[in-house]
């Protein structure tokens, strides 16, 4: 589930799954696509900070429920993507707190923050090709805008773990947090409210660019993730990593 609050200009996100290690789940991409649309269009509303829970921020999809959903609907309709649209028409700043592990999309929803801390045992890393797949959330398009091509293909297409260090190194963390890492980067989400509002999302707007070339990546790549599911190596690897899972 996604615990939610608005204190001060900030709302929080928090992913409240840990028993599951926060994998997200259908609702919790509504949840979290909800939160932002409205956001959007609230002036109470100034900056969004997601988090996780201690040592784990989230092991990315729950590959079991987004199974349910994709074998249901089109995946166009599903959870997962109305969050991704969301993600890339959120209109208000983003601060994110990483403690643990982040998994896949727990990866590429970091690309869409405007500051990320985290905790010295963060680890990132994105498993999409291991699972057949290919890169989600406009990553393969923010990827080698932020890091350079040789960086991203390690982290996306190697599928890589990535150390808070190395995450500072190639620009996707801004720093590194010893101590309680929720408290700064709630800190700073609080900082980004109290200033000027218009003036704060006009700014933002203009660092962002165009969002139509970067909206138009993410629908290319549902298109082709959407396709990979029935390819024979998807199948077979999805089949062994829940094997591997329930072993």
């Amino acid at each position: 589930m996604i615990l939610k609050t608005l204190e001060n200009g900030v709302q929080t996100l928090r992913l409240n799954r840990p028993e599951k290690k926060n994998a997200l789940t259908g609702q919790m991409y509504s949840d979290l696509a909800e939160a932002l649309e409205q956001g959007n269009s609230d002036t109470n509303v100034r900056c969004h900070l997601i988090c996780g829970q201690p040592e784990v921020f989230t092991a990315g999809n729950d590959i079991g429920d987004f199974l349910q959903y994709a074998g249901k609907v089109a995946i166009s309709d599903t959870p997962v993507v109305r969050f991704l649209r969301a993600l890339v028409r959120n209109q208000k700043p983003v601060v994110a707190s990483v403690d643990g592990i982040a998994i896949g999309v727990g990866t590429t929803l970091l690309m869409h923050c405007d500051m990320v801390f985290a905790s010295p045992r963060a680890l990132i890393r994105s498993p999409f090709v291991d699972l057949g797949l290919v890169p989600e959330a406009g990553s393969s398009l923010l990827g080698p805008q932020l890091m350079g091509h040789a960086r991203a293909f390690e982290l996306l297409c190697l599928g890589n773990a990535f150390t808070a260090e190395k995450a500072v190194q190639i620009g996707l963390v801004n720093q590194i947090v010893e101590d309680d890492v929720d408290a700064v980067a709630l800190a700073c989400a609080k900082n980004i409210a109290a200033k000027p509002p218009e003036a704060m999302a006009l700014s933002r707007k203009l660092l962002r660019g165009n969002v139509d070339e970067l909206s138009e990546r993410v629908e290319e790549e549902i298109q082709i993730f959407a396709a990979r599911l029935t390819a024979p190596e998807t199948i077979a690897a999805f089949q062994a990593f829940m094997m591997k899972k329930k072993a």
